[in-house]
């Protein structure tokens, strides 16, 4: 029989981290959906001590997925753990994660401690977390750059506590495969008590090392991988579920393992949360890239087009992309059954509400375009599922601007109670007067400190999409729209990032698909 190793994604908690990223609850419930859907076997839903919200979601979480084990992270101290405890003991298999940092560095200028109160604080957190539950894990941050005779003494103590998963922390992204390996190589022979427990490994992408290095701890006995879908994270991300995945699934002859990932719902996950964090997946990005399967090389064309195995180490259906190489074109003479099967195919299966939203857009789409591939179809249902998380919804955008004209916004907006609101504003571009209009109507104080515009297919008719950020209250919120018109895909991400400020600081006026 073949060893499996489980896949715990922390999209929802390290990913969050990720700078320029906010979720809100209606966001991380979608994402945990689709995490289950995937086949993810542990789902850290977030780090429940740091906000009421973040409480919320992962409390939401728990009580609502049944075949993935939801897990809350914790620090070593009392409340963080009761916090935990108290969010996800609805689930299933709650499991709490406790943490505490064991490198010299960090327990010097972090925690300000010995290393004997470090010790304690580690062992008695551990024996907290498994008064409440009999699945608890321990990470010992900054694990790789930590005296490794303490790293033994840690784990030991904390098994004996109630650890039943040990997590090696690669907390900087500073290992190498090599050196990775033995680490874990040595904590097998000198940790007495280790067959009590799982071992796990958690690495960053610092050095672009991550994924290798998990497979290298793989090799070397781990069997629990911590991830974050399209390697998303602090700093430069973690370890990519979709490229784990697929590696121990193409090399299985070598690494001798396999997961209970379900590989074919990859490509619409790595596409969720790309829309929903606004992290755009880069195209020449490993297994989920729009290049992963194309070919331009003359050479390789041939190869491909004689046997695709040539030059192609995986099948792209078994990743769920849409199809095998070719993208299938859609125009105005396409009705609903085959916009909806396109769909379908993609791996979006949509409400008859969602559907109806995202036909109409694709129908006018088509009247401005002759040729809609399946980039404009995923532009359009990011677009059209994001309406339905609306508060305000942007009705009208007009701008009148020219090399002898000031740019002039004349904007209406539907508010929360059905009331039309409507206001004009001069600006020293179209944009900057769209939204000075917008702000003026719905007046939500906040700074705009990112605009990002690029074409989502080619061509003149192509679809512009805009992806901005705005400051609020301390937090950042990311705003994505598409339209064949800048302007207008302009106006719309400005107001999904406004509504996301507003369903964060006000989760009462949201409208919340669930």
């Amino acid at each position: 029989m073949v060893d499996k190793v489980l896949i715990f994604d922390t999209t929802l908690r390290d990913g969050e981290q990720s700078p320029g990223v906010a979720l809100t609850a209606a966001d991380k419930m979608e994402i945990a959906r689709q995490l289950e859907k995937l086949g993810v076997d542990i789902i850290e839903a977030g780090f429940p001590r740091t906000s009421p919200g973040d409480f919320s979601a992962v409390e939401a979480i728990a009580k609502e997925i049944k075949n993935s084990q939801i897990a809350g992270l914790a620090h070593a101290n009392p409340e963080a753990v009761d916090a935990c405890w108290d969010a996800v003991k609805v689930g299933v298999a709650p499991r709490i994660h406790v943490f505490l940092s064991s490198s010299d560095i960090h327990i010097m200028h972090q925690l300000a401690k010995d290393k004997e109160t470090v010790l304690e604080m580690a062992r008695t957190m551990v024996a907290r977390a498994a008064g409440y539950c009999s699945d608890v894990e321990f990470s010992p941050m900054d694990a790789t750059r930590s005296d490794r005779q303490f790293v033994y003494w840690m784990l030991e103590q904390t098994i004996a506590a109630g650890a039943t998963t040990i997590n090696i922390p690669d907390t900087v992204g500073y290992t190498v495969p090599e050196e990775f390996y033995q680490f874990i190589i040595d904590i097998k022979n000198n940790v007495p008590n280790i067959d009590k427990a799982r071992i796990s490994v958690h690495c960053h992408n610092d050095l672009g090392l991550a994924v290798a290095n998990s497979l290298s701890a793989v090799k070397a006995g781990a069997r629990q991988i911590e991830t974050c879908i399209n390697g998303i994270g602090e700093r430069a991300g973690n370890a990519a579920l979709e490229e784990v995945a697929m590696a121990i699934k193409t090399r299985r002859d070598y690494l001798g393992v396999e997961t209970n990932i379900k590989t074919e719902e990859l490509y619409r996950t790595s596409r969720m949360v790309a829309n929903l964090t606004g992290m755009s997946v880069q195209s020449n990005k490993a297994i989920v890239g729009h290049n992963a399967f194309r070919h331009q090389s003359g050479i390789h064309q041939d190869g491909v087009l004689k046997m695709r195995e040539t030059y192609e180490i995986m099948n792209a259906q078994d990743i769920g992309w849409p199809t095998s190489g070719g993208e299938i074109v859609l125009g105005k003479v396409s009705g609903r059954h085959g916009f909806k099967s396109r769909l379908e195919e993609m791996g979006y299966f949509l409400s008859e509400e969602e559907l109806s939203r995202a036909f109409m857009a694709f129908k006018e789409l088509a009247d401005k375009k002759a040729e809609i591939d399946d980039r404009d179809l995923e532009a359009i249902v990011a677009d059209k599922l994001r309406t339905a998380q609306e508060v305000y919804h942007l009705d009208f955008v007009q701008v009148q601007c020219g090399d002898h004209a000031a740019p002039t916004a004349t904007v209406r907006v539907i508010a929360p109670d059905g009331s039309i609101r409507a206001d004009a504003a001069l600006g020293t571009g179209p944009v900057d007067a769209v939204y000075k209009a917008i702000n003026r109507i719905i007046q939500v104080e906040n700074e705009l400190t990112e605009y990002h515009v690029k074409s989502v297919t080619e061509g003149i008719d192509a679809q512009g999409e805009v992806t901005i950020r705005v400051e609020g209250g301390g937090r950042s919120y990311t705003g994505r729209g598409a339209d064949t018109d800048i302007i207008v895909a302009s106006a719309k991400a400005y107001m999904n990032a406004l509504n996301r400020m507003i369903s964060a600081e006000n989760p009462q006026d949201a409208e919340v698909r669930v």
